[in-house]
């Protein structure tokens, strides 16, 4: 109906104005109105305490104060006088619960403010400070008391056993917080939660909440975290706790590693088991009866002292605990003892050092064979024996058949070839025997038929004198001048010890009609089938 009037009648803009300044007129009534001044809200915690300030207004200073009361209402229809001041009769605090508790700040009508000590969570509410006043009547104004609780948080595991339903295994509580908590929880496990909330009888509120799963023995150990946020708290509360699954045991066994060979010592095995809670219990037996003797137990480990055929079994270890019992087994499999590898190298220390004496020997005797090659070709005796026969002897003592021969020609009364002073006699050469003593071979003098002419019937020519003459071929005076080259450098190896030199070696090489003599470092000797040793390149006469 009023649309419609307004519809009908519009607002001519005199009459707007009008209403505004109607509007003006009345908000400013309102606040003179307004002559007892208070604070809306206050927030405190139990144990401490807290000012109610109020004070009276007065613009025109026409209203008399009476009398000033504080009046609680903890809940709806209910009021309560906590405080009572009057300029004649002073004050008064007539509820029981407050007394001791209550005081006004200052004994005056015009700032009637008090404190209230040692709060509850009970005190919460809404307190009017009221006047009395005349001509108007009562004025007042209300103050709301929030009580705040900071909560008593709490989070705990439950323990559980493992299986295939859904239980709680963590537990998390605010409790007794004013105004009530937020609960949440943060875990890696797969579960969810449920939460509840007690209201106390002073206002405060407990929030509890559970988080529940599947358990398994993988879940066991794992972290589980609550979280609760409330007003009173600057930051979220958090508090992390393990799971705790209980399951029987599952076992295993470790430290056989294939390689248990007769001898062995101190061959182990570890029986390890998962269980929650520990074993109990672990025992050690064998499949074939009772263990070895070899063999000693110290709780989860076995310690074969030496490994022998009667360790070639299966060996089972037995676990125990309160929810269960559990077993694993090997066979171990003995094999032959392997060759120690310490001995493996004293073995092959010892072939090497044979080899090398074995080298020492063949090289000193190698020495010392060229050694007896040089004095056999050159023909001395050895050790004070005798030239030819082997037999010690001294200077007048007898000579071989080679002896003769090669130092026929040394004697003043010799001739050069061993015949005497007649070139025209037989020549010998000498050959070794198995008796050391040699035979000498005739062969015929045919000096006579090439060089007969050349020599006198008076004085006949010696060998000496024939190589002298120069009336042999080239070839042969080098064969004759090699035995003298050949006893210079056996003299001068003799002088310089000859221990680490060998004696030089000769040989003929023939070309373009002549023979030439040639030095070489080889060896030149020969042993023969009757033992002897003789020179391939050496000549005889």
């Amino acid at each position: 109906m009023a649309r419609d009037y307004a519809a009908r009648c519009p607002l001519s803009p005199l009459r707007k104005t009008w209403l505004v300044a109607a509007a003006i007129l009345l908000a400013a009534q309102g606040i003179e109105a307004q002559k007892v001044r208070v604070e809306e809200e206050l927030e405190a915690y139990p144990t401490e305490s807290v000012d109610l300030r109020c004070q009276f207004i007065d613009g025109g200073g026409r209203t008399k104060l009476t009398q000033v009361s504080w009046i609680w209402e903890p809940s709806d229809g209910q009021r309560d006088n906590i405080a009572v001041y009057h300029p004649i009769y002073g004050q008064s605090f007539p509820n029981p619960s407050f007394k001791d508790r209550v005081v006004f700040l200052q004994n005056t009508l015009e700032n009637p403010s008090i404190r209230i000590s040692d709060l509850k969570m009970s005190d919460a509410g809404r307190y009017t400070c009221e006047y009395a006043t005349y001509p108007s009547g009562n004025e007042q104004g209300t103050t709301t008391l929030i009580m705040l609780a900071k909560p008593k948080n709490s989070a705990k595991v439950v323990t559980v056993q493992a299986g295939s339903k859904a239980v709680v295994v963590a537990q998390c509580e605010a409790k007794d917080g004013k105004p009530a908590a937020t609960i949440k929880w943060v875990a890696s496990v797969g579960g969810n939660h449920s939460t509840s909330t007690i209201n106390g009888p002073d206002g405060t509120v407990t929030v509890r909440s559970e988080y529940r799963l599947v358990p398994t023995p993988a879940d066991n150990g794992r972290d589980v975290t609550c979280m609760v946020e409330q007003r009173t708290q600057e930051q979220p509360w958090a508090k992390s706790v393990k799971l705790s699954v209980e399951y029987p045991p599952s076992v295993s066994i470790e430290g056989y590693d294939n390689n248990w060979y007769v001898g062995r010592s101190d061959a182990e095995l570890l029986c390890l088991a998962n269980a929650n809670p520990a074993p109990t219990t672990i025992t050690w037996t064998a499949a074939s009866g009772a263990l070895p003797d070899t063999v000693m137990v110290d709780g989860h480990k076995l310690t074969v002292k030496k490994v022998d055929d009667a360790v070639n079994t299966t060996f089972i270890c037995e676990v125990k605990n309160k929810h269960g019992a559990s077993r694993h087994q090997i066979t171990t499999i003995v094999i032959e003892a392997l060759e120690d590898p310490s001995s493996a190298g004293v073995v092959a220390g010892a072939i090497i050092g044979s080899l090398l004496a074995l080298l020492l020997v063949v090289a000193l005797v190698a020495v010392l064979l060229t050694r007896c090659r040089r004095q056999q070709r050159r023909g001395y005796p050895s050790s004070g024996d005798s030239i030819a026969t082997g037999s010690g002897g001294s200077n007048g003592g007898d000579y071989g058949n080679k002896a003769r021969l090669l130092f026929s020609g040394t004697s003043n009364n010799s001739s050069k070839n061993g015949t005497g002073a007649n070139n025209n006699g037989p020549i010998y050469t000498y050959r070794e025997g198995c008796d050391a003593t040699g035979t000498l071979t005739e062969k015929a003098n045919d000096f006579h038929h090439h060089h007969l002419h050349h020599a006198t019937i008076g004085n006949p020519p010696s060998a000496h004198d024939i190589l002298l003459s120069g009336d042999i071929d080239e070839p042969e005076r080098r064969k004759f001048d090699l035995d003298d080259s050949m006893e210079e450098e056996e003299e001068r190896y003799d002088r310089f010890g000859g221990g680490n030199m060998l004696p030089p070696a000769y040989h003929v090489r023939r070309g373009h009609g002549e023979e030439e003599v040639d030095v070489y470092l080889d060896d030149d000797m020969e042993s023969q089938r009757d033992g002897s040793v003789i020179s391939r390149t050496a000549i005889y006469v």
